[in-house]
């Protein structure tokens, strides 16, 4: 049984994604396990299914599901004891490590959390999954170009599946190192292949508002706002931004108005009625 555990970073603007911790949204079995090779008499095994798990491996991945649950809700402390578990039940487990990566790198254990993704890609050094999280973590680390490498190491895995967020986690890197070019293409990229990713859509807003790009930084952000479930105080702030190095004092308003009158507490309508619009 593989767990492939994942980076998710919900849909935040940029400015909060680059300050907000890694979170694992869930570790799940890959139940679908590739067929065996033949063996020596010419005959194809079975392909490997429950009822070849061994003991050790049921109670890691209890383990393993009861860790990614409890870190789901930043309980940080049994997230770890639970992850203890599963590691002393299979220790070649790389899922394990890779959450116990992620969870030192919550609790602010620098030299642990290293220690646990390196250990994770030892054990399996294709595991896509485990190069994007530690990536993301060098990235917040300021070790911008270990960070790249390890997600175009990801992305040259065969088959891989979530180039999408990978994608995305490498644009909100770049982004962060100031590589604001870079960012745009590799968000672009994302995009074109989730174009259905409110995340994606709203980290290239800004990069694009940011280059000077209004026009297509005015397109992405429509249509994040043309979603009544998307629409937040930050969509809303992104917009009246963009209308307002456009020079369009009415569409400005409009924003503005709404953002105001939704989400009246919020630090972006404190920005808008101080006319903070260059933070």
């Amino acid at each position: 049984m593989r767990f492939r555990c994942s980076v998710e970073r919900g849909w935040r603007t940029l400015a909060t994604v680059l300050a907000f911790s890694a979170l694992l949204a869930a570790c799940a079995g890959d139940k679908g396990a590739a067929p065996q090779s033949a063996n020596a008499a010419g005959e194809s095994k079975d392909r490997v299914t429950a009822s070849d798990e061994t003991e050790a491996s049921k109670r890691a991945r209890v383990r393993m599901e009861l860790a990614s649950a409890y870190f789901s809700r930043g309980q940080m402390t049994t997230a770890l004891d639970e992850v203890k578990l599963a590691i002393a039940a299979d220790p070649t487990l790389p899922a394990a490590f890779n959450l116990r990566g992620l969870i030192y790198a919550s609790l602010g254990d620098d030299r642990l959390a290293e220690e646990s993704f390196r250990h994770a890609l030892r054990l399996d050094p294709r595991d896509a999954d485990v190069m994007q999280n530690f990536g993301w973590y060098l990235c917040q680390q300021k070790r911008h170009d270990e960070a790249e490498a390890l997600f175009n190491q990801a992305l040259a895995v065969p088959q891989y599946r979530d180039s999408p967020r990978t994608l995305l986690t490498q644009g909100v890197c770049q982004a962060r190192a100031g590589r604001w070019a870079n960012a745009e293409q590799t968000l672009q990229r994302s995009y074109e292949l989730d174009p259905g990713n409110p995340a994606t859509a709203v980290n290239l807003t800004e990069v694009l508002l940011r280059r000077g790009e209004y026009e297509r930084a005015r397109f992405y952000i429509r249509r994040v706002n043309g979603s009544a479930d998307l629409v937040n105080a930050q969509t809303l702030w992104l917009a009246a931004r963009i209308e307002h190095r456009l020079g369009n004092r009415q569409g400005e308003q409009e924003f503005g108005t709404q953002l105001r009158n939704r989400f009246p507490q919020s630090r972006e309508a404190a920005a808008f009625d101080q006319g903070r619009f260059d933070d």
